[in-house]
């Protein structure tokens, strides 16, 4: 064996176990699954080529970590936030209004809980933890300046000292602290409450998830309807506009889905950012149900609160979900 191929080895046996952790974390840093699984594969060629001479001054997880920040950093300038609809400024949309696709704007994206899931005996699974990527967060820290997105995740996501931090962004504690402050102060302010949210799995939800399912399914407006809450949310990048309340998403999906009988619609069980999420096929001329939407779900005791429909069909293979919904 040469020296090259032990020195890939060693690397690979020690860093590998960092995976997952680390693509959180840069789907934290970059609000996009595409992106962070970039940001991740240049962590690990920067840190594969620096590993001969890294001297251990810090635990090896602290330094990867360091690394996928910075490289991150790099990546985020000169760029644009990825919002969602509702985060582009304008009010909630008539839902018999024309749809609107916007190409042009790069619009968060959706995390499968399936490539960061650990061990939950792990201690480091508070980093991928739900509530550190969930949408309303990823999509809050797209509010900070970049330096502030990565203090703020480093240090009350990661739980770093913030010597820790300055040392890792090549700056001074009280500069971390004096950025983590108005990050703090910003996040307040885009963060919604998430103190109604039930527990994940629990009867409540799994309950609510049926009657989501049975509705959509049974191209059923009015129990579409009686699903969310008062102020329930709906929004669908790449379109622009945004509905609130469940009379508004039922006369959107009445109006504009395809769908228009029962059984035109499957739906399938996942998981993404810590929330429930499902696959929703629609059936085709031919009679054969395939990729649409992925529905990620804000679910509290009163109904379902939020609704974020993605129309990227390559998701369905991230999630693992099947081409075609089983009969």
């Amino acid at each position: 064996m040469t020296a090259a191929q032990s020195l890939d080895g060693d690397f690979l046996a020690l860093a590998d176990p960092y995976r997952r952790e680390l693509l959180a974390h840069c789907y934290r840093m970059m609000g996009s699954l595409h992106d962070a699984e970039d940001q991740m594969q240049e962590t690990f060629i920067r840190a594969w080529r620096g590993y001969d001479n890294y001297q251990q001054q810090a635990s090896l997880r602290t330094w990867l970590y360091k690394i996928a920040t910075n490289t991150c950093l790099t990546a985020l300038q000169n760029r644009s936030k990825r919002p969602l609809p509702s985060g582009l400024g304008a009010p909630d949309s008539d839902p018999t209004a024309d749809l609107v696709e916007r190409h042009e704007v790069p619009w968060l994206g959706p995390l499968p809980n399936r490539l960061i899931d650990d061990d939950a005996s792990d201690p480091a699974t508070v980093v991928t933890s739900r509530e550190s990527v969930r949408l309303a967060f990823i999509a809050a820290l797209q509010y900070l300046p970049a330096r502030q997105r990565a203090v703020l995740v480093l240090r009350d996501v990661l739980q770093w000292k913030a010597s820790e931090v300055a040392t890792a962004l090549g700056t001074t504690t009280t500069a971390v602290n004096s950025l983590l402050q108005r990050a703090r102060t910003q996040l307040e302010l885009a963060t919604p409450s998430a103190d109604t949210l039930v527990e994940p799995e629990s009867p409540e939800e799994r309950e609510l998830l049926d009657r989501y399912v049975a509705a959509f399914e049974n191209y059923d407006i009015d129990g579409i309807v009686e699903l969310f809450t008062k102020d329930a949310v709906w929004e669908m990048p790449p379109f622009e506009g945004w509905y609130r309340g469940g009379t508004a998403i039922g006369t959107l999906v009445s109006e504009k889905c395809p769908a228009k009988a029962r059984g035109d619609m499957r739906l399938m069980p996942t998981v993404s950012n810590g929330q429930p999420a499902l696959g929703l096929y629609m059936r085709g001329e031919d009679g054969v149900h395939r990729p649409f939407q992925l529905h990620v779900l804000d679910v509290t005791a009163d109904g379902v609160s939020h609704v974020v429909c993605f129309f990227d069909i390559d998701l369905f293979e991230k999630f693992g979900l099947p081409e075609t919904p089983p009969a």
